[in-house]
């Protein structure tokens, strides 16, 4: 869809919503949500308003979708599935961790609905599958996650007419599981449920979301592009569903795309945050895939721009839950901004936000090792390693220990490049390639620098111009149209005497910058190269 009509949706969608209370969570004329069925033996007057709830789960619209399922049992005192749905809420399953008192609480509600006794047995095993994630708070967060699988798995199986039952268990598939699996086996078998229901039913917000999430690696992105081409569309009410999309449009390079899903929801987030709706998660998520977007179409201009909005929100207006995500965003912007546009120096200089966590300190400390290790200066990249360890210890032993995981591949760049300042180049490729590899399969963070193409870069830098042109094809291809990587691949290409396809690299690096404002010396090299030729 065109920006501008994009936009236009959203604004009539808006202007038709007259909002009459504070909690907003009843239903709004003109709203677009997606299209859900899920019958339950609640009272008639409650259907539509659980099937709002529902719809606003499935795009992870948690806070609205909450206080919808408290109206449904304000309306129904004896509506059990009320209860199953503020639990839900407090699931979150691909985003966050829920604290000890979510824990509790939801325990509470799904306690509640058992004594409800829910009037089907349907409705019974919805309450019992979620209690085996709630009921069992001293269960590490992963083992509560399988449970919750299995019991769904189980409820998909014995309904397998409950179109919902078979969606819900998609997402717990992609909510468990063990991390960085190279098979990528959960993703692949709710992809495989999922492509079936949406041919059955295109509208549902919930399988086009999940087929995206599922898809959001280097091996399936493509799978996932007519689900990301629509999911904006059913739920163009959510900040979320409307943002979404841009996570299979990063993978596949296509940048425009990308910049054009961000800005809509940040629309859409601009118009809700004075609906005393928290929207600052959203805000601050479609402005880092913007930052990165326009970095990659090598418009630095409105990358700063994007940083500076993002140093506008105040942490007094981010919900609990995403304090250190608000920290994570500030250093990250901060470190992909000078990185990606090689400002070494600028780069090394970098503080960490004040007051954040150990295992957002460390993002820093990886920027200062990777700049550091580009000007060769040992010193520097020594002490950003030796801090970037310590601050990894100190997370061990924080309530965020579970973030040394995601910590893993940042430690060995970090310590590739201080072996590169030293002189030890075999061991930083070794460092590096062992991270390559693995995102090859898995996928780096959406907006995260790949680590092949920084092995490229180390290689180019060796003097190793077809090493480095290998590795940079390798790069292009699971994490395409990225500046650096096409601008890096011409330059190795150029160094092997391999004109041609120094001039097919260059030619795409100007197709994908056409229109920006980019003042990038190499983009000026391809335009003076692709000229003369």
């Amino acid at each position: 869809m065109k920006m501008r009509s994009l936009l236009l949706v959203l604004a009539l969608s808006w202007s038709c919503s007259l909002l009459a209370d504070d909690d907003h969570s009843h239903l709004m004329a003109g709203e677009k949500l997606g299209a859900v069925s899920f019958p339950t033996s609640c009272a008639a007057a409650v259907q539509k308003p659980f099937e709002r709830g529902v719809a606003l789960l499935h795009s992870f619209e948690y806070e609205p979708a909450e206080n919808q399922f408290k109206e449904v049992a304000t309306k129904d005192p004896q509506c059990a599935m009320a209860y199953w749905g503020q639990a839900m809420s407090l699931y979150h399953q691909l985003w966050s961790r829920p604290t000890k008192a979510d824990l509790q609480h939801g325990n509470e509600l799904l306690e509640r609905a058992r004594k409800l006794k829910p009037r089907t047995e349907r409705e019974q095993q919805y309450v019992t599958a979620l209690a085996a994630f709630f009921q069992n708070s001293e269960l590490e967060f992963q083992q509560r996650a399988d449970a919750y699988n299995a019991a769904m798995e189980k409820l998909y199986l014995q309904n397998p007419s409950d179109r919902e039952a078979a969606i819900f268990y998609a997402l717990s598939l992609l909510g468990s599981g063990p991390e960085d699996d190279p098979t990528l086996s959960h993703a692949r078998k709710a992809v495989a449920i999922l492509n079936q229901l949406f041919e059955q039913d295109p509208g549902h917000p919930g399988i086009a979301h999940y087929i995206i999430h599922a898809c959001d690696n280097p091996q399936m992105a493509s799978l996932g592009l007519a689900a990301a081409r629509k999911y904006a569309g059913i739920a163009a009410s959510s900040p979320h569903a409307v943002h979404m999309p841009s996570h299979i449009f990063a993978r596949l390079g296509l940048w425009q795309d990308d910049i054009q899903s961000n800005q809509a929801a940040l629309v859409l987030v601009n118009k809700m945050s004075g609906m005393h709706l928290h929207m600052m998660h959203h805000k601050m998520h479609s402005l880092d895939f913007l930052e990165s977007a326009y970095l990659q179409i090598g418009d630095n201009q409105k990358a700063k721009a994007a940083w500076d909005e993002l140093e506008t929100v105040r942490k007094e207006d981010v919900e609990e839950e995403f304090q250190d995500y608000y920290y994570a965003m500030r250093a990250g912007f901060a470190a992909r901004y000078t990185l990606e546009r090689r400002q070494w120096r600028e780069a090394m200089a970098l503080q960490p936000p004040q007051g954040s966590a150990p295992f957002v300190e460390a993002l820093t400390y990886w920027a200062h090792a990777v700049a550091a290790g580009h000007v060769h200066d040992v010193a520097a990249a020594q002490a950003a390693a030796d801090k970037f360890d310590a601050l990894m210890e100190s997370t061990k032993k924080s309530p965020q220990r579970h973030e040394v995981n995601a910590m893993a591949n940042n430690h060995d760049e970090v310590h590739a490049w201080l072996a590169f300042a030293q002189g030890h180049n075999e061991e930083a490729i070794r460092l590096l390639r062992r991270v390559a590899d693995k995102q090859d399969k898995v996928g780096k963070g959406e907006t995260e620098t790949p680590a092949r193409e920084m092995l490229a870069d180390m290689l180019l830098e060796m003097n190793r111009p077809q090493e480095a042109l290998a590795e940079y094809e390798v790069s292009l291809k699971t994490d395409p149209n990225r500046f650096n990587g096409l601008a890096g691949a011409a330059q190795a290409a150029e160094k092997s005497q391999q004109k041609d396809k120094a001039a097919g690299f260059y030619a795409q690096l100007i197709r994908n910058c056409q229109g920006s404002n980019s003042d990038r010396p190499e983009l000026a090299r391809a335009k003076t190269l692709v000229a003369a030729k």
